[in-house]
């Protein structure tokens, strides 16, 4: 089967074409992104209304591309599916409805893709995986491990309940005058700074299971930035690898305990999967990689470019749905928060527009 996927959560628009054959056996036949990074730097974040807009613009001509680039026309595709949550909702609703009047003008079946489930997925199309499998789940607006059972079963094992790591990595180079987005700049200025410095929290480091917290964490690095303000190139290089040591301490704590209870279900199952922007960051896929090795597991991480945001991965779990007869109706709506374990208690976020975890 051949699958059009569309993502649109954030500020990339993405489209990709997929072939995934009977046996399983996955070919990415296009990948096109259109970043919006220097659009937002200036402001120091995403601003969800030109992410929106940008996306009307550009959403069509970087279909066209993936089309061309893949070699094939519309008619033939065998389904079109696009990330319908959780994300921004004005870039949502782009992608979403573009997906739809595409199935709609062409008969072809709409697969809702839920985002985290694409990065939870993007480890069968990598590595060609078996269920089940840890992941730990790093982004922007998520950090959470999830026992990966099947295609839509998820369970939580842990989650941040706070902020995201992705989001923490952000606000600490806005902290220290880093450039957007955040997390790389802290990764390169923590290449060339003393991580023992500084001596901040480890947040929960002393309590069971595999929950995370990075508030204090912020906290902290900033009293610890305006004590000694006006801030050096080396005092931020040195808060900056203070902050890493701090988060690659904590990711490690909670890994060993995730893996812990994982294990206790799935005995047979040897795989830490690691997704999500932040997983790009080498000292945590080190760090990962430790942890994994003293359980008798291992880690699995895709290539960076299929760990940021992209439509590759929205495409290969519309092709893993469609598989098992997986599609939705033209009515689907779009949805801001979207937790992949539907069954745990919520655990962050409430109000309208539901839990993030």
């Amino acid at each position: 089967m051949i699958v059009l996927g569309i993502e649109t959560s954030c500020d990339e628009t993405a489209a990709a074409v997929i072939e995934r054959r009977s046996d399983g056996t996955p070919t990415i036949l296009s990948d096109v992104v259109l970043s919006q990074v220097a659009d937002h730097a200036v402001f120091g974040g995403v601003v969800p209304e030109i992410a929106a807009r940008t996306h009307v613009e550009a959403l069509d001509g970087v279909v066209g591309s993936a089309l061309r680039q893949a070699g094939i026309v519309l008619t033939d595709v065998d389904a079109i599916a696009a990330t319908a949550g959780p994300g921004l909702i004005g870039g949502l609703l782009v992608g979403l409805t573009t997906a739809k009047a595409i199935a709609l003008a062409v008969s072809r079946p709409l697969v809702a893709v839920n985002h985290l489930e694409g990065h939870a997925l993007t480890a069968r199309l990598t590595d060609r995986l078996a269920f089940p499998y840890l992941l730990l789940l790093v982004s922007g607006g998520h950090t959470q491990f999830l026992a990966v059972q099947d295609v839509g079963r998820y369970r939580r094992i842990g989650s941040t309940i706070d902020d995201a790591l992705g989001e923490a990595f952000d606000k600490a180079a806005k902290l220290l005058g880093l450039p957007y987005p955040g997390g790389p700049a802290v990764e390169a200025a923590a290449k060339r700074g003393d991580g023992h410095r500084f001596a901040l929290p480890r947040p929960l480091l002393d309590r069971p299971g595999a929950d995370f917290s990075f508030s204090g964490l912020k906290t902290a690095l900033r009293l610890a930035a305006e004590a000694i303000a006006p801030l050096s190139d080396q005092d931020v290089a040195d808060l900056a690898a203070s902050f890493q040591a701090a988060v690659t301490d904590i990711v490690g704590n909670r890994a060993s305990h995730a893996i812990a209870s994982f294990r206790a279900d799935h005995a047979e199952a040897d795989a830490l999967v690691v997704a999500g922007g932040v997983a790009a960051n080498e000292a945590i896929r080190a760090t990962l990689r430790r942890e994994a090795a003293k359980a008798g597991f291992r880690l699995v991480a895709p290539p960076a470019r299929l760990c940021a945001d992209n439509a590759v991965m929205i495409a290969w779990a519309g092709a893993e749905r469609l598989a098992l007869g997986l599609t939705d109706a033209l009515d689907f709506a779009a949805r801001p928060r979207w937790p992949l374990d539907q069954a745990s208690a919520p655990l962050f976020g409430g109000g309208v527009r539901g839990a993030k975890a």
